[in-house]
Formats: structure tokens, sequence, C-alpha cells
């Protein structure tokens, strides 16, 4: 048998399905521009794996394992967690607070925006998953990729693939999911609503006080949450304090995007045809979608129950900005009041919202390993 009828058998349908998917995922990162820095390397490296006797993974060859690049990349930085704690450093660098610090209110609704990630967990247990599956799939509403890949490797590794994919996909498409849900929950008169930014010159002790306190804080209610807060908190204070601008650059871009390549491709190591393509990962992918879809209710119910006891009403639409999508739910958020009102701006607000719901979000998974840990 010669070396290509070799290969041709070695093949499986379940590896060519997943060579479909890879081609798809790389689709979507450069047709769509969806998640392109994660996207292409995973839909790549998705390929690498699912080649007939690849060297990109693992494999046994005379019974002696024989470990490849892509395996080793999950092993070092998936299984140690360091990849996902790297990208909180680099978003923590990206993010300004100064918005939830001069309207702490909106604090509340980084917090009612995480519901979803519980009903989520309750609707996977009542289809059959087990409790650390469920919260692992749960966690999908955190819209918080690096959240989603740090609890389910701990509790559920087997199903990162679906996980992962389904988290940075959705992601990608707030623009999409959130409006009709917005629109379902909400009357046109109450999407024209005005609010009033009360724009407040935040200190510098306070900006820099506020990562260390916030992880203090989540570390005492939280303690299974003090590394993803805390690198989270720690990227942030590298911006706020001032004397490491260059540092602070260097994990807003060359951090952010080096980590983020290198986690494309280790996530790309669970995407192997016996791993991926089952039963299992559809319904996973569709209860993404579902967490995503009751985050979003969740925040508009919430500012809906809040203003039946306000006088200065709040447009409930800042209660779907909740969500850990920064800054893209905020900018939907914008862009559907504009539509309604053109000289209406809620985009401080809705930002204040957004960057409550990174730390709700972190805080949420913090709350699942502490209970599952």
């Amino acid at each position: 048998m010669d070396w290509f009828s070799v290969m041709a058998a070695g093949f499986t349908w379940k590896q060519l399905v997943m060579i479909g998917v890879g081609f798809l995922l790389m689709w979507f990162a450069v047709k769509k521009e969806y998640e392109p820095n994660l996207l292409l390397p995973m839909g790549f490296g998705t390929i690498l794996v699912n080649l007939p006797l690849s060297s990109a993974i693992t494999q046994l060859v005379d019974g002696i394992p024989h470990e490849g690049a892509i395996s080793l990349l999950f092993n070092w930085g998936i299984a140690t967690e360091m990849f996902p704690l790297l990208i909180f450093i680099a978003v923590g660098a990206m993010i300004d607070f100064t918005p939830l610090l001069a309207s702490p209110v909106m604090f509340l609704f980084g917090l009612a925006a995480q519901a979803g990630i519980f009903l989520t967990l309750g609707i996977a247990l009542l289809l059959g998953f087990d409790f650390k599956e469920a919260a692992s799939i749960g966690i999908i509403g955190a819209a918080d990729g690096p959240t989603s890949i740090y609890v389910a490797n701990r509790f559920a590794s087997h199903l990162l693939g679906p996980i992962s994919v389904a988290a940075y996909t959705y992601m990608a498409i707030v623009p999409l999911i959130q409006p009709p849900v917005i629109k379902a929950l909400t009357t046109r008169a109450e999407r024209k609503i005005k609010m009033k930014y009360c724009h407040k010159e935040i200190s510098y002790r306070t900006r820099v006080l506020f990562p260390i306190v916030v992880t203090i804080i989540a570390g005492i209610v939280a303690p299974a949450s003090v590394s993803l807060i805390g690198f989270l908190m720690f990227g942030n204070l590298i911006k706020e304090c001032g004397v490491l601008e260059r540092l602070a650059k260097a994990a807003q871009n060359e951090l952010a995007n080096l980590v983020t390549l290198l986690l494309g491709f280790s996530i790309a190591a669970t995407m192997t045809g016996d791993l991926f393509v089952r039963k299992e990962t559809l319904v996973i992918i569709g209860l993404g979608l579902v967490a995503f879809v009751l985050d979003t209710a969740s925040g508009v119910l919430f500012a809906k129950f809040v203003n039946l006891f306000l006088k200065n009403k709040i447009n409930p639409m800042v209660g779907a900005a909740g969500i850990s999508a920064f800054p893209m739910s905020a900018r939907v958020i914008q862009k559907l009041a504009k539509e309604e009102d053109p000289s209406n701006f809620v985009l401080m607000h809705a930002v204040g919202a957004n960057v409550a719901g990174q730390i709700g979000s972190v805080l949420a998974g913090g709350l699942l390993l502490m209970w599952l840990g």
C-alpha cells in the first residue's frame, strides 16, 4: 500500500468534519472579522490536529508517546492556567473604570446580568450534564473567554473545545444577539429614555486604589477568584499607576496579541474529531446562545425593576450592557439608543455597566470555583 493510500485510510469522517470546522472558523476570522486574533489560529490549529498521524499532537509510536507542539502548548498554557491569566493582565490594562467610578450604581447591572450563568447551569443540569459540566457550560454566559476557559479547564477539560468556540463566537456576534432580545423586552418609550451623565473628575488616588481594594474584597468574598480578579486588576493597576506606561502599552498590544494567538493554538488540542464531534457539542453551543440571551434579558429586566422605585428613570437597555463583552455591548446599546433618538447619548452609562460586568463575570467564575472546587 502506497503512502497516499495509507494517509487516505487514516482519515475518519469525524476528522473530515473537524477540518471543515477549522475552515469555518478561519472564514469567520478573515471574512467576518469575528475575533480574528483567536479564531484564525484556532481554526488553523484544528486542521493541524485532525490530519492523520499529525505531529502537532501527542502520538504513540511503538508504544512511546511523542509529544506534539500543540499538545505541549496546551500543557504549558491551558493545563497550568497561565494563558487565560496572562490575557486577564492584558484586558485589565485596556479597561478604564472611570465611567463606573463616576456612576457606581452601574455596578448593580454588572452583577444582575450574570444571572444567565446560573440559569443556564440549571438548564444544563436538567439536560443530564453533571454539576461540574453544567457549571462549565453556564460560564459561557460570562461573555468572557478567559474566564470560560479557566473554569472549563478546571472542571470539564473534555468540553473545553466547544465551550471555547461558543464563548468567543458569541462574544463576536453580540451585535446580532442583543438587539432582538432588548427590543422584545422594552418599549420604544423606554429605549428613548435619556440619562444625565454627571462627569466627575476621578482622582489619581482613587484610580490606583480601586483595583487593589476590589482584589482584596473579592479575595475575602470568594477566595477562589483571587487569581482571576487579581491578574485582571493588576493589569489595570499597571495602566493607572502612571509609572509603567511602556509596560502598560506592551500588555495592551504585544502581550494581548501573542498570548491570544498561543491560546487559539492551544485550544485546538481539544478539537480533535473524537473529542468534538459528539451530540453534546451541539447542545453546548446551543446552551451558550441561551446563556447570552438570558444574560441580556436579566440585565434589562433588572433595570426595569429598579425603575419602579426611581424618579429619574434608567434606560433599561443599559442593563443589557452588564454582560462582560467589553466594549461591544456598550456600543450596541448606544447604537440602539441613537436609532430611537439621535440626540440620546447613553454610552458612558453603558460603558460603566459594561466594565462592571467584567468584574461581575470574574466574581461569578470565582464563586463557581469556590462552590465546586
